[in-house]
């Protein structure tokens, strides 16, 4: 029985029939031949879905129609997703003018991989050792990536094979793109399927395929303009949300389509709310600096979005976490999003003694201005320098210092907006101001490729912070150099820090090594250090008996020894820095002042 309220969607259903269009679809996906004009007076002559019934959210039949209506309103059979557009020169040269080609990438086969799990897929060497579509390989071309990272080695395969992944990284390793580029790859092979029905141009919902989700607004719009490389010439188009900026401006480009989207999760809870974004085609998740998403603040928020909504279940998307720290209690937590995931630990990049040389020379808290201006001086103007600090406050006051002092610098925090911050990086990256001071909230995922001084101004109170800090230096095989101001206030990660110089074959200073042994009993926590055993940022806890603790390096570099002679321009003889660009060289003589104290 036809009921009166659905009458006219059966009576346009049978317009379509008996117009020539009862076959829907054939098994090619092609869509009847009737002209267009035909196809508009079926349906009283016009295209405004708010004043036809026809498409009112009603009935089984209003799917095949509105299929049947968005192929032949758009003139053109469905479309092969998985072939190039006509290019754009323009866009062409937006998009790919300022890509990095890193030096040392021969380097990178010196650190060690472990992948852990079942049926692992073997690793690649190269680019072309997996069929990822010639848009992906095309962008690949024209981002002049010659080869792959470690991690890009080993999680596009896994990922290519539809395994769920925890990998665990540094930034500045490639991580961005080890999991953008077999998911794009996977969703041009595969097509938009339902989800085009529901998420084409102005809709007012959008239903994406793919979901990243970032910490903080500076990462995410890094990750957004590098899935716009990746997308470039193909019909995915990326979108990006995040707090802090206009919503009405993020809500109007999200109608014109989106099919990557990349999210906050502050954001994305309030664009669900606000009903402009359905996440029930969303069949790849990617939670970036994982670590941090997971942990006491984040979590309910990513519950909210991965659990208790209209998302996949795990198991039937696939779930990627990516971070360059696991510490086991965000591995346990991890469980409740992935299904038998492969657990990935990559040597951490900043490790290797050819990117990033660490130092830390004790300086009391009234001497840090001092210390910071002689280093700045001999840093020379034209060297990006970034300075972090521990506080809003500090941030702040410490520019203010700088800028009496005649420095061309700027700042960047969680109390300036996002216009003031965006504003803050582009002049960093510009070298219109080449000194920026930044709280945490800089550390994670920044991605400015020519940095070459990190200044740990105020240490962090925990190795992990540390170790994201150094890594906005020496990033994709470049060089760099970490400074770190070290005091009595800094005791609590003393035996932590010990080991990462160690691990990394970096000078220590004798001082740090004997308060290292002083606090060693004092240290509270509990064993964290171990998570860097072997050069990883974490170990699959599942190995171990029970699950708890973590295994030795079963093929990773050997940690012993402080690394020999690792003068870094000859510190004992003259100064480090001076007029040379190049790092690993002698810097010239910048007088005798002991820059380390030591």
């Amino acid at each position: 029985m036809i009921s009166q309220r659905n009458l006219p969607v059966y009576n346009s259903l049978a317009l379509c029939w008996f117009s020539g269009f009862g076959n829907f679809e054939n098994k090619d996906g092609n869509w009847g031949g009737a002209p267009r004009e035909a196809a508009y007076n079926n349906f009283g002559g016009r295209n405004d879905r708010a004043k036809t019934g026809f498409y009112n959210d009603r009935g089984a039949a209003w799917g095949l129609c509105w299929r049947w209506k968005q192929s032949l309103v758009g003139g053109r059979q469905r479309e092969d997703w998985s072939k190039p557009t006509p290019p754009n020169e323009r866009l062409e040269n937006e998009l790919f003018s300022g890509s990095n080609t890193g030096i040392n990438f021969e380097k990178y086969d010196d650190i060690p991989v472990e992948a852990t799990g079942s049926n692992c897929p073997p690793h690649i060497e190269s680019f072309h050792d997996v069929d990822m579509g010639e848009i992906v390989m095309g962008n690949i071309a024209l981002t002049r990536y010659t080869r792959p990272t470690p991690v890009q080695k080993y999680a596009i395969p896994i990922i290519k094979s539809k395994r769920d992944l925890m990998a665990c990284a540094q930034t500045g390793s490639g991580k961005t793109a080890a999991f953008l580029l077999p998911v794009l790859s996977q969703i041009y092979t595969d097509g938009p399927g339902d989800a085009n029905e529901n998420g084409r141009y102005g809709r007012r919902k959008q239903y994406p395929l793919s979901l990243v989700l970032a910490p903080t607004r500076e990462l995410a719009l890094q990750i957004y303009d590098e899935a716009r490389k990746f997308a470039y010439r193909s019909r995915v188009r990326p979108c990006v949300v995040y707090g802090g900026a206009d919503i009405g401006q993020q809500i109007r480009d999200l109608e014109r389509g989106c099919h990557l989207l990349v999210a906050t999760p502050g954001r994305l809870v309030d664009m669900m709310e606000r009903g402009k974004i359905g996440l029930d085609y969303c069949n790849y998740l990617v939670l970036d600096e994982a670590d941090r998403m997971l942990d006491m603040g984040f979590e309910p928020q990513i519950r909210r979005i991965v659990e208790q909504d209209t998302m996949p279940h795990k198991g039937m998307r696939q779930t990627m976490m990516f971070s360059a720290t696991f510490p086991k209690e965000i591995q346990i937590l991890a469980r409740d999003f992935l299904e038998d995931y492969i657990f990935l630990a990559v040597g951490r990049v900043g490790s290797t003694s050819e990117n990033i040389t660490q130092k830390v020379v004790w300086v009391e808290d009234n001497d840090k201005r001092s210390f910071l201006l002689d280093l700045l001086n001999a840093t020379g103007k034209d060297s990006l320098t970034l300075v972090f600090v521990e506080t809003k406050k500090g941030a702040d006051a410490l520019e203010d210092f700088l800028y009496h002092e005649g420095y061309a610098c700027t700042s960047i925090h969680g109390d300036r907006s996002q216009r003031d911050r965006e504003e803050a990086l582009h002049q960093f990256r510009s070298g219109r101001c080449p000194i920026l001071v930044a709280t945490a909230v800089a550390a994670r995922g920044l991605d400015i490729s020519n940095v070459k001084h990190v200044i740990n101004f105020d240490l962090p109170s925990d190795i992990e912070e540390y170790v994201h800090r150094i890594g906005r230096t020496g990033r994709v095989g470049n060089l760099g150099l970490a400074t770190s101001f070290f005091n009595d206030k800094n005791s609590n990660i003393t035996k932590d820090l010990l080991d990462i110089l160690v691990e990394a074959k970096q000078e220590v200073p004798s001082w740090l090594e004997s308060l290292a042994y002083e606090h060693q009993h004092k240290s509270s926590t509990r064993g964290r250090s171990k998570r860097f055993s072997g050069g990883f940022g974490a170990r699959d806890y599942r190995q171990t008996p029970g699950g708890g603790g973590f295994t030795n390096n079963r093929g990773g570099r050997s940690t012993g020894g402080h690394g020999g002679n690792r003068n870094f321009g000859g510190f004992g003889g003259g100064g480090f820095y001076g007029s040379n660009d190049g790092y690993g060289g002698n810097y010239g003589n910048s007088g005798s002042v002991d820059w380390w104290g030591n």
